[in-house]
């Protein structure tokens, strides 16, 4: 028996590695009876060849070519944003930092469209790789396409092979979770997928803008254990739509800010003048600490797009992501998405509107009031009242009388809702003497 029975003999001689010389297989000099007596096995070299090929594999399936630039170092925290913005950005930031540099349990970005969650899901994927090890990022309806592949006749790989591969990866970064096709054979797929490594506890990376509340039961059960899943929320706004009159964008309402608000002291009485400034005031203290309803209800012409939109403006130039949209167009957007040639699609469009971090809907109880009309004013309203999700409402004296009692008794919840009255005459010249519809309730702020 020799002095190293693990001794390495070349399979064939060559040049090119100095144990198998190239052959890429070797055999060890074991004694008679041992497992391996006779076996040819990988050689080092062929070992790291397949582990180069693998991960050149996992760079193409991953697409991370065109994600390179999206590193920690490219990522960029600003300085004029709110301080919660800012937090959540730099919080979000420093947790991809240290998941990378050690992998365990999962984590959850959650944020708008566009607030830097597939970056640093694509750095911790970048920063792996460059590692040498390996992690698969995947948009999650790009790889349902890409397990469907596999049953293709000429497919290199078994579907058995290629769902394998996805389950049991060191590493799994899936983006854009709730973007897919919610066919029971994809609901299935990704449940199998994500179950597994829940129960094995393998290090998973998820990135989604929808809420728990609207995924697969059994999926959110699961990103809501918290003893596996670090959720982290980021606050800031889409930078790809910002200066873009994209839906729900402010552009439009750049002008409308307190500065630019007439106050009409030599038009109004005194008290409606008293009234106006009181307004201005609570409505300039809440955007500093935005938190439930508004709702500013008056005549029409009073001024109560413009406060709305003052209050927007201010709230989004500290970061934070803002959606404003006259009642009547939301209505529109929806159902423009039942178009065959529509670029989004209708859940998109209308979790969009249901989850935003700060919503404005002016001119409610203007639209046409058809039961569709409003059954989907009332699920997304009633989402955001349970949710507590920061909403800014304006409604005339007209559309309060003819609203929605469900919705109406949302919007009565003083714990919830403060209603603002404005009692002033419109700008737009309509008489003095016009009487208003007397109101249900009213809330007058305080002296």
């Amino acid at each position: 028996m020799p002095d190293e029975p693990f001794q390495i003999e070349t399979t064939r001689p060559d040049k090119n590695c100095e144990h198998c010389h190239g052959a890429g297989f070797v055999r060890i000099n074991v004694p008679v009876g041992h497992p391996h007596f006779g076996k040819a096995i990988p050689c080092v070299c062929k070992r790291i060849e397949l582990s180069e090929r693998r991960l050149a594999h996992l760079r193409r399936a991953s697409n991370l070519q065109h994600l390179r630039a999206m590193t920690f170092d490219s990522f960029v925290v600003k300085d004029d944003v709110s301080p919660e913005v800012r937090m959540s950005l730099q919080d979000a930031l420093t947790t991809a930092e240290e998941f990378a540099a050690e992998p365990r349990g999962w984590l959850l970005f959650t944020g708008h469209y566009g607030c830097g969650k597939t970056h640093l899901a694509a750095a911790i994927a970048n920063d792996r790789v460059e590692c040498n090890k390996p992690a698969l990022f995947v948009v999650v309806p790009d790889l349902l396409d890409y397990l469907r592949s596999a049953y293709a006749p000429d497919s290199a790989i078994t579907y058995d092979e290629r769902f394998e591969q996805v389950r049991r990866i060191e590493l799994l970064i899936l983006d854009d979770l709730g973007t897919q096709n919610t066919t029971p054979w994809a609901a299935e797929k990704l449940y199998q997928i994500l179950n597994y490594r829940y129960n094995a506890e393998l290090p998973t990376v998820i990135t989604t803008n929808q809420n728990l509340d609207d995924m697969d039961p059994r999926l959110a059960s699961r990103l809501r254990d918290q003893t596996l899943v670090r959720t982290v929320p980021i606050y800031a706004t889409d930078s790809r739509t910002q200066g873009n009159e994209a839906f729900g964008s402010l552009s439009p309402y750049g002008r409308f800010t307190f500065d630019s608000f007439g106050m009409r002291q030599n038009e109004l009485q005194q008290h409606e003048s008293e009234q106006l400034q009181r307004t201005v005031q609570t409505l300039r203290a809440w955007s500093d600490d935005p938190v439930n309803w508004v709702l500013l209800r008056g005549t029409f012409g009073v001024g109560k797009t413009h406060l709305a939109a003052a209050v927007a403006n201010k709230i989004a130039r500290s970061g934070m992501n803002v959606l404003f949209v006259v009642v009547s167009d939301l209505l529109d957007h929806l159902r423009a998405t039942y178009q065959p040639n529509s670029p989004i699609s209708y859940d998109q469009r209308f979790n969009e509107v249901r989850r935003a971090r700060l919503l404005v809907l002016d001119d409610l109880g203007a639209q046409n009031a058809t039961p569709w009309a409003q059954e989907k004013l009332f699920q997304i309203l009633n989402h955001r009242y349970v949710s507590r999700l920061t909403t800014i409402l304006t409604v005339s004296d007209e559309g309060w009388e003819e609203m929605d009692q469900r919705l109406k008794s949302r919007l009565m919840d003083s714990d919830v809702c403060q209603i603002i009255d404005i009692d002033a005459p419109p700008y737009r010249g309509t008489p003095r003497e016009a009487k208003r519809p007397k109101r249900t309730t009213r809330r007058r702020l305080p002296s």
